[in-house]
């Protein structure tokens, strides 16, 4: 299969893994104006190994994460990937199952792209692109329609099938963006479902045959939401004839394609998405799937090491 791009702009393609479904969307980018010369350095660096910050080509900026940053909400997270800076809150409410899926529960994803962070996010543009982050990140994180290939475990969430189950309202806010927006959104949203507690319903003895039974919902008791199978999403942009992770603003501006990839610690794929104007060959895709497996496992266990750095010192 050849995935090419829409005439009209930058895309992403979303491919639903096992489902065989692919999608496009527009998604906004920040405009970054840069001098010819400044164009030319940043690609012969990425060319050379050698990028403007010092990194190598697969090598992250620092990643700092707090947990616990919004007391309202079952679970909150903070995460800087260098100079982007994402807020990711989850709460949970109690709703009823759709008919088509009885037996799981539900998960909706929405992205505020604050104006302060980017003078491109005012306006239109800032809408489109928290409404393009929203899809590219349910997309990532709970696969096709069906759920096949969901990083998130939705069957989790059921209390009672066909009947009660747990809503998780998962909301992002890009306080300051300097490239690499979905991974770094990908990543606190991870980091505050390690933080979210589900409060623990008992069922009324007897209720079961009607159709809303009554519950009791614990306002101590909490479970702790299972993210081992929650994936990471790392994004591999080619600039010239290679391709990095955790791209800036400035790199980001020089693109052919992008592709993010979300996989999670078994090194399972949950979903897959395209941007660029650029075509790619499938041999080209299938190798930076592979690299995107391998990266993931470094930037899984520092992701894992900060969480759990940041929930021991909220426990202090």
């Amino acid at each position: 299969m050849v995935l090419r791009p829409s005439q009209s702009g930058n895309i992403f393609w979303c491919v639903y893994l096992n489902e065989y479904k692919l999608r496009s969307t527009i998604f906004v980018e920040a405009m970054v104006g840069l001098s010819l010369g400044e164009q030319h350095f940043i690609q012969g660096g990425i060319a050379q190994d050698l990028r403007c910050d010092g990194r190598k080509r697969l090598t992250y900026r620092p990643i700092y994460v707090e947990t616990g940053v919004i007391p309202q909400a079952n679970g909150s997270a903070r995460v800087r990937m260098g100079a982007t800076d994402v807020i990711a809150s989850v709460k949970a409410e109690l709703g009823k199952p759709s008919s088509l899926q009885p037996n799981k529960g539900k998960v909706s994803i929405h992205i505020d792209c604050s104006s302060t962070a980017e003078p491109a996010f005012e306006g239109r543009g800032g809408d489109e692109l928290s409404a393009e982050l929203s899809n590219a990140l349910q997309s990532c994180l709970l696969g096709g329609k069906s759920g096949e290939g969901a990083g998130i475990d939705l069957s989790s969430l059921i209390v009672i099938e066909g009947k009660i189950c747990w809503d998780l309202y998962i909301d992002g806010l890009v306080v300051s963006s300097d490239g690499n927006l979905l991974d770094t959104l990908g990543a606190a949203i991870k980091a505050a479902l390690s933080n979210t507690g589900i409060p623990r319903v008992q069922v009324a003895a007897g209720e079961s045959s009607d159709d809303q039974p009554e519950v009791d919902i614990s306002d101590e008791e909490f479970l702790q939401f299972d993210t081992s199978g929650v994936p990471v999403i790392v994004t591999l942009t080619k600039v010239g004839r290679h391709y990095i992770v955790d791209a800036t603003s400035e790199e980001e501006s020089q693109m052919s394609s992008a592709i993010s990839i979300s996989v999670n610690r078994q090194g399972h794929i949950c979903g897959i998405t395209k941007r660029g104007g650029a075509g790619m060959d499938p041999s080209i895709i299938l190798d930076m799937v592979s690299v995107a497996k391998h990266v993931s496992e470094q930037l899984i266990n520092k992701l894992d090491s900060e969480i759990a750095s940041a929930e021991a010192e909220d426990q202090e």
